[in-house]
């Protein structure tokens, strides 16, 4: 994740009944459009599914031989129900951390259970609902502090997020690091990065291993043994978003007040969090392609530090797309303006170029 920021002295005016936050980067000299870029696209090899190894020993260390060899689908293992204290890749408060998450996303006060607030069923339509729904039920968190957001985007559980969530120079990136996430049902996965792109500031996740999926109260996603919640981009001929979509986000916050003097001092938001806003287009002249330094695709849904990798969904208000598609990601803020900033639906789509096949996309 990226470092502390300093905040925008005069922040941007919007119509959310939250206060203004920033989010995880800040504004910095765009890409012209057209311009090309020298950083890498990193892919490392990944075998057909029915190729795919279980987890090797040294990534199921503490879990004291508990993985089980019968996984949901034949590429993902299964994770214990009862994670003990010691997990690879977290720390003892990382643990704390991870098991806290679960405990508030599976609360019945969530802020993700007020959907209805945000969507008339009677003026909409119940499908469209349910779209949006399965949007909600599709995104993650980051167990690691200040890691981000990520949101599923196959039955199969291909995640898609961030690159800096995942590393912020070549240098940083590991390949063989486990990540590990909440669905907003509170189910915990493991994940590896399979794809990592600087320039689009993207990256692709791949579920390694799983705790048995978990009914949200309330979800449009029913359990399944064989796959994910995930939402879909729209059909290739759908155009770029138009100003002034109605966009629906949902994101992590952030834990901690990174805005605040002192060190440490809580938010008081939820682990996950619903808002609405609209499409204000793309930032003029820059290539929407380049997200290196500032997204190129503009909103106003509220966002915090931790939203990095929220997904950004159509409403489906007024023929405007169908409601739960995935047509951007959120990834910084303006701190000229406060203008929030995204990665747009045509590096998702170049980003993704190839991937479906196999993967239920």
């Amino acid at each position: 994740m990226a470092p502390k920021r300093k905040i925008s002295k005069e922040p941007y005016q919007h119509n959310d009944t939250l206060p203004l936050r920033r989010s995880t980067r800040k504004q910095q000299t765009p890409a012209p459009a057209g311009a090309s870029s020298a950083k890498p696209i990193i892919t490392p090899s990944s075998p057909p599914p029915s190729q795919r190894p279980e987890l090797a020993e040294s990534e199921t260390t503490g879990l004291s031989g508990e993985a089980s060899s019968s996984p949901p689908s034949s590429s993902v293992a299964v994770l214990p129900a009862e994670l003990p204290s010691k997990l690879p890749g977290l720390t003892k408060h990382g643990v704390k951390l991870l098991k806290y998450k679960q405990k508030r996303l599976q609360s019945s006060t969530s802020q993700i259970h007020r959907l209805h607030e945000f969507f008339d069923v009677e003026k909409g339509g119940e499908e469209e609902f349910e779209g949006l729904k399965r949007a909600v039920d599709a995104t993650l968190v980051f167990a690691q502090e200040e890691a981000g957001t990520a949101v599923c985007i196959s039955p199969s559980g291909l995640l898609l997020t961030c690159s800096h969530c995942v590393a912020e120079v070549p240098s940083e990136l590991d390949l063989e690091r486990i990540w590990w996430l909440l669905f907003a049902s509170g189910q915990i996965v493991q994940a590896k990065c399979v794809k990592w792109d600087p320039r689009r500031d993207l990256a692709l996740l791949r579920i390694v291993a799983t705790q048995h999926t978990l009914e949200l109260p309330n979800s449009i996603s029913k359990p399944s043994p064989h796959a994910f919640p995930y939402t879909s981009l729209p059909p290739s001929p759908y155009p770029s978003v138009p100003q002034s979509t109605p966009l629906l986000c949902t994101g992590h916050p952030g834990s901690e007040d990174l805005e605040a003097g002192t060190p440490g001092l809580a938010t008081g938001y939820d682990v996950l969090h619903i808002s609405e806003g609209k499409s204000r287009g793309y930032a003029k002249g820059q290539d929407v392609q380049d997200n290196s330094e500032i997204g190129a695709l503009m909103h106003d849904c509220w966002t915090y530090w931790g939203h990095s990798g929220a997904p950004l969904v159509l409403r489906g208000e007024k023929g405007r797309g169908k409601a739960g598609m995935l047509v951007g990601l959120h990834s910084s803020w303006d701190e000229n303006t406060g203008m929030r900033r995204g990665v747009g639906l045509e590096a998702l789509r170049s980003f993704l170029e190839g991937i479906g096949e196999g993967e239920g996309m």
